[in-house]
């Protein structure tokens, strides 16, 4: 099992790289689009170094590998040195086969954060790191107790303004779309196969009924918390549910055929794992 699970994610890691190297050699690089990234700051720097992009992503994407070693340990190199080696490789790679497609920049900057996005949520569903500029964040967080979440988004808009001087406004919101797009194509990977589901927490007089019901016509486990009326001081019980959203609409006509008065809270269980929610889910 362990030898699978080591094969899956080499391949998770190895397809994430591809695209992300493919979105850059495709969309990025060739329209100048200033995304975040190491590819951005890439971007960015071109007019002022006269170096060839490809050439200053992988130097970057390197360095950043040695920064994060010195930085985070042991554990991290070992989990992000095949993305350091892998993704500059596979960019010469890509910049010297890719044809040169005639878009306009908005759709490249749409297509290529999106591409990445998926390229990066890949490697990140098996808890590895694409490297580059994810690594200033990592060691932010660790000194400073800052999401990480926060410190992406705040590394991605500098870069992207680093070439407001360079390259304009106009680039600068273009950048700020493939941000965007690369931020949603890593929720979109990093959710995907895991099932939105919703928790119910149900408060009524016939909680015992309603708690049978669930079990033998929805098929879902249930927990019985006891609970004290705020007002009234009186005991009640209180059933929490989670399942899935096609099941819901079961529920509330179940709830409300035993009790129309039931008291219910309903929210959003995005990621729920165990026996009968795909319990081998990863991310």
């Amino acid at each position: 099992m362990k030898t699978k699970r080591i094969i899956k994610d080499l391949i998770f890691v190895l397809a994430g790289n591809g695209l992300l190297a493919l979105s850059v050699a495709l969309f990025i690089l060739p329209h100048d689009i200033l995304s975040g990234g190491v590819a951005g700051i890439a971007v960015a720097l071109h007019p002022l170094l006269h170096l060839d992009t490809t050439l200053i992503i992988n130097a970057m994407v390197l360095g950043m590998f040695v920064l994060g070693c010195l930085f985070l340990g042991r554990s991290f190199a070992l989990k992000t040195v095949i993305s350091s080696v892998v993704y500059p490789m596979m960019l010469t790679v890509f910049t010297s086969l890719v044809p040169q497609l005639q878009l306009n920049e908005l759709l490249a900057a749409l297509y290529g954060g999106l591409l990445a996005g998926a390229g990066i949520g890949l490697v990140m569903r098996t808890g590895a790191s694409t490297g580059g500029m994810d690594i200033p964040p990592l060691i932010l967080h660790r000194y400073t107790g800052i999401k990480v979440s926060t410190l992406v988004m705040v590394t991605d808009a500098l870069t992207v303004l680093l070439g407001l001087f360079v390259y304009g406004l106009e680039a600068v919101l273009v950048g700020f779309v493939s941000v965007w797009a690369t931020s949603l194509g890593i929720d979109k990977i990093l959710t995907f196969g895991l099932g939105s589901a919703k928790a119910v927490q149900i408060i009524s007089d016939q909680a015992l009924q309603i708690n049978d019901r669930i079990h033998t016509e929805l098929d879902r486990g249930t927990t019985l918390l006891q609970a004290r009326g705020g007002y009234t001081q009186t005991e009640r019980t209180v059933i929490l549910v989670v399942l899935e959203k096609k099941e819901y609409p079961k529920l509330l006509e179940l709830v409300h055929e035993i009790d129309s008065n039931a008291f219910m809270i309903t929210s959003e269980a995005a990621d729920v794992r165990g026996e009968g929610f795909s319990p081998h889910a990863r991310v």
